[in-house]
């Protein structure tokens, strides 16, 4: 019997969609904004599709959400090895614990649920060379010891429960100041490694920072934009996240949220900063274009630092007006791996799975696969 330990933390990501761009001491905050916990949910997506290999690995876990839950909602058995210390709230001392403890029933892989503070601590209590598998679900996401998306958590893991031969790597263990992060600054830092299936295909690249160097090329991108705004100048704009996009709105004149999104319409800045919930209020019923870009070197388009382009902002735009924007030089960090979506609803993953046009240019574009390794053959 595989032996698998699972770790959730039930906070990871509820400042995402509330646009507070990350969770660490926030959770009160962001509920109150009227936040949803998503970390159950993606669990369950990883563990789904364990399902009919349940005869094949035994589970290990921690009492209530930070596991035990969202076993029993699948119906899986389990054996619970920790107890949070307090009913309330889970803490990072409950993380680090749970980790302990669960080692000491000889597991084979430690999953866990949550974002880079959660594998900090998992990785200050980790003994070297245990092999741990992270399912996405906190708003920034910089480290490599995670799946793509939760249900290619899943399909790696089941390949491992399979028996199927998968090589392991060390992979890096990131995290940034939030409070940095929420002011427009990042201040990334290594705090270590630890050990992964390797498979590219199911795993995320930790994510290449930085600002675009070539300025040409960034101003070129903008202009086409700019162009194209004035072709359907009644169109509300959505501004997503990164340096692709600000230089869009600097050309523009206009203050950009450079972590954050903003809202255009005739040119003009709307509103700055939105949740996921104000933003579908100002879309709703009206002709909207969605302007993103990439994050280099994981290639996610969707699910990684901004949450408040939620499903129902996505459905609202509509696939056809998305337009991503990418330098030909960061399409080339991803060294042939697809980009990936990652909206926290599995069907709209798929709706969107396919080759779509990025904007790397003035009248230039390239197509480029989207593709889950959930959406594709085993």
């Amino acid at each position: 019997m595989f032996k698998i330990g699972l770790i959730v933390n039930p906070l990871a990501g509820l400042g995402g969609s509330v646009a507070l761009k990350g969770s660490d001491g926030m959770a009160e905050q962001a509920r109150a904004l009227g936040a949803e916990p998503r970390a159950l949910q993606r669990t369950q997506l990883a563990l789904a599709e364990l399902l009919e290999l349940n005869d094949r690995f035994s589970l290990y876990t921690v009492a209530g959400e930070m596991g035990e839950t969202v076993c029993q909602a699948l119906n899986l058995p389990v054996t619970v090895c920790y107890q949070p210390q307090s009913r309330v709230t889970t803490t990072a001392d409950d993380t680090r614990l749970a980790v302990t403890a669960l080692v000491e029933q000889g597991i084979d892989l430690l999953l866990f649920a949550g974002g880079d503070g959660t594998a900090r601590d998992v990785c200050a209590a980790a003994p070297p060379g245990l092999c741990v598998l992270g399912i996405p679900a906190g708003v920034k996401i910089h480290s490599g010891v995670y799946g793509v998306t939760p249900a290619g958590t899943g399909r790696l893991l089941a390949r491992l429960v399979r028996g199927e031969p998968v090589s392991l790597m060390a992979a890096d263990v990131m995290d940034i100041d939030e409070a940095a992060f929420r002011q427009g600054r990042v201040h990334a830092k290594r705090y270590g490694e630890m050990l992964i299936p390797g498979d590219l295909s199911y795993v995320q690249a930790v994510k290449v920072s930085g600002v675009e160097s070539d300025e040409l090329v960034l101003t070129d991108i903008a202009d086409e934009i700019i162009e194209r705004m004035q072709a359907e100048p009644e169109a509300y704009y959505i501004m997503g996240s990164g340096s692709t996009v600000a230089a869009v709105m600097e050309r523009l004149g206009l203050e950009n949220t450079l972590l954050g999104v903003d809202l255009v319409h005739r040119q003009r800045l709307v509103a700055s900063d939105l949740d996921a919930t104000r933003l579908h209020q100002q879309i709703a019923g009206k002709p909207g274009k969605l302007v993103i870009t990439l994050i280099g070197g994981q290639g996610h388009i969707f699910g990684r630092g901004n949450q408040q382009l939620s499903p129902a902002v996505i459905k609202a735009v509509g696939q056809h007006n998305i337009w991503l924007l990418a330098t030909k030089t960061k399409l080339n960090s991803l060294q042939g791996r697809p980009l990936r979506v990652d909206t926290n609803d599995p069907e709209l993953d798929r709706q969107l799975s396919g080759l779509m046009r990025v904007i790397t240019g003035y009248q230039d574009e390239v197509l480029v696969r989207v593709a889950n390794p959930e959406n594709e053959a085993y």
